[in-house]
């Protein structure tokens, strides 16, 4: 039977319009697109594709399930730190603890217990805040499972990669829903398959890592990342 609460909460959280900050990050877009090595919906489909099979997948994806079976918040830190020092990058792993710390706030402020419970730890540590662990902090305090859990941490970074694209002029509003209609299949079909619980997280983007480590060396930039 069709569950139209739980399609509800999950076009709620899946929303560009979620005030948790997204926007502010383009996950290498615009280093790319500066470089010229994204320049119109094929690039930016194949960037897609490569930002989900070989990082979201097989990184983001584990640390968020280890992270939303963990029961008590110090358990979830344990999971927070393991992705600080698996995460080389230094802008990547400033910008997913500033993505992460937004969505928790936001969390918090709407009455999530254990949003609230966790900063607590983030005001201790500030290694702490991931975004992966942060979804699934947040998604448990919106009481959903954990495969909605990892469909909207999957949409809302399709999303957020066609909107950086879009406001930079990389594609336009019409091929933009064009990328993301072609990511949405490939998706569907990474989740069809359950992440192992005892997955090694990992990730092997090293253009995209290279763009976003370039963003401080720029004289503008739009995005964080």
């Amino acid at each position: 039977m069709f569950d139209a609460a739980a399609a509800l909460a999950l076009m709620q959280y899946g929303d560009s319009a979620y005030p948790a900050g997204g926007f502010a990050f383009s996950w290498g877009v615009e280093g790319l697109a500066a470089d010229g090595l994204l320049r119109g919906p094929p690039d930016l489909d194949d960037f897609i594709r490569e930002h989900l099979e070989f990082r979201w997948n097989t990184m983001d994806r584990p640390l968020l399930g280890r992270a939303f079976r963990a029961e008590a918040p110090a358990a979830v830190a344990v999971v927070d730190r393991f992705a600080e020092t698996s995460t080389p990058s230094a802008p990547m792993r400033d910008g997913s603890r500033r993505a992460g710390r937004a969505l928790l706030g936001i969390s918090a402020r709407l009455g999530g217990e254990l949003s609230t419970a966790y900063r607590v730890f983030l005001s201790a540590d500030a290694r702490l805040g991931h975004l992966p662990i942060a979804q699934a902090v947040a998604y448990r305090d919106s009481r959903l499972d954990l495969p909605s859990a990892e469909l909207v941490s999957g949409w809302t970074l399709i999303n957020g990669l066609v909107s950086a694209a879009t406001r930079l002029g990389v594609v336009g509003h019409v091929e933009a829903q064009r990328s993301i209609a072609a990511a949405r299949p490939r998706l569907a079909e990474l989740l069809s398959k359950a992440s192992p619980s005892d997955a090694a997280p990992s990730s092997f983007t090293p253009l995209i890592d290279i763009a976003v480590s370039r963003t401080h060396a720029r004289s503008t930039r739009l995005f964080t990342t």
